[in-house]
């Protein structure tokens, strides 16, 4: 397969699949979007193997193509475009091996103690991904990469909390297990769908601890610019906008999941441009 075909092929796969936040958007300069998409059609497909499919060998045998494709030596074509964008950006091969740990620790792990243990799982889950887009703009201070973190914890808690009901059915829990008997919530409770009265205390809590992460990470907005700057805020944006709903719905949270329709699109559009 020719190089650009191999991009396409992750652009498609980009497009196909729905997201809160832009994936490979048009803020992005048009020179970076195939190198995003690259980086996207790696991560999902590694994640339907741990999501979807529970498949572990899938999952090693994609780690193992990683190494090899750094080496040069590659068939699929999502590593054929990872190759390229590695070797053009001296992207450091470690953190996409940490998303991977992510991934595997969902096939082995499924409940999470307190909530400092859920923040160290998101070091693998969720701050890669920021580090890797700072690098791509050429950022290389790790005080940035730190903010940067603060941003995509909260981008994964926020996930987290708009997926109860999807990870609830696979018997998947995020929210600590100490918070359940702070608020005095059995855990059978919620994998029953039942309506705990004491959740919408949960719920504020889970909440305000997100938003610390949110707040926490603003500052790298004034020290980045260009396109970066606008992909963030509105990424950021998003973020907050998903969190709110999942607030705002309370209990119904067990058996839906909030998302972003285009018509929030366009408020947090507006909003990115006006307000920020």
């Amino acid at each position: 397969m020719e190089l650009q075909q191999a991009y396409q092929f992750c652009q498609e796969l980009a497009q196909q699949h729905y997201e809160n936040f832009p994936v490979a958007s048009r803020l992005l300069p048009g020179r970076l979007r195939p190198h995003v998409a690259a980086i996207y059609a790696f991560a999902r497909i590694a994640d339907d193997f741990a999501d979807e499919a529970n498949d572990l060998h899938a999952l090693l045998d994609w780690r193992d193509q990683l190494f090899r494709a750094v080496q040069g030596n590659y068939h699929h074509p999502v590593f054929q475009a990872l190759h390229h964008t590695i070797r053009t950006f001296q992207l450091p091969v470690q953190w996409l091996d940490d998303l991977l740990s992510a991934f595997q620790q969902d096939l082995n792990k499924n409940r999470y103690r307190t909530f400092e243990e859920l923040i160290a799982y998101t070091r693998y889950s969720a701050n890669p991904v920021g580090r890797i887009m700072l690098w791509l703009f050429g950022y290389r201070s790790e005080e940035l990469m730190q903010l940067s973190d603060h941003i995509t914890t909260g981008l994964q808690l926020a996930n987290f909390w708009q997926d109860l009901s999807v990870d609830i059915p696979r018997n998947r829990l995020y929210i600590p297990t100490e918070l359940l008997r702070q608020y005095g919530i059995p855990e059978k409770t919620l994998l029953n769908r039942q309506s705990p009265d004491r959740f919408p205390e949960l719920l504020d809590t889970l909440y305000h601890r997100t938003q610390w992460f949110f707040h926490a990470g603003r500052p790298l907005l004034a020290r980045i610019s260009g396109r970066l700057r606008w992909e963030l805020k509105l990424t950021l944006a998003g973020g907050e906008a998903i969190l709110d709903k999942t607030l705002l719905a309370g209990n119904k949270i067990l058996f839906y999941r909030p998302n972003l329709n285009k018509f929030d699109w366009i408020k947090l559009i507006f909003k990115t441009l006006l307000i920020f």
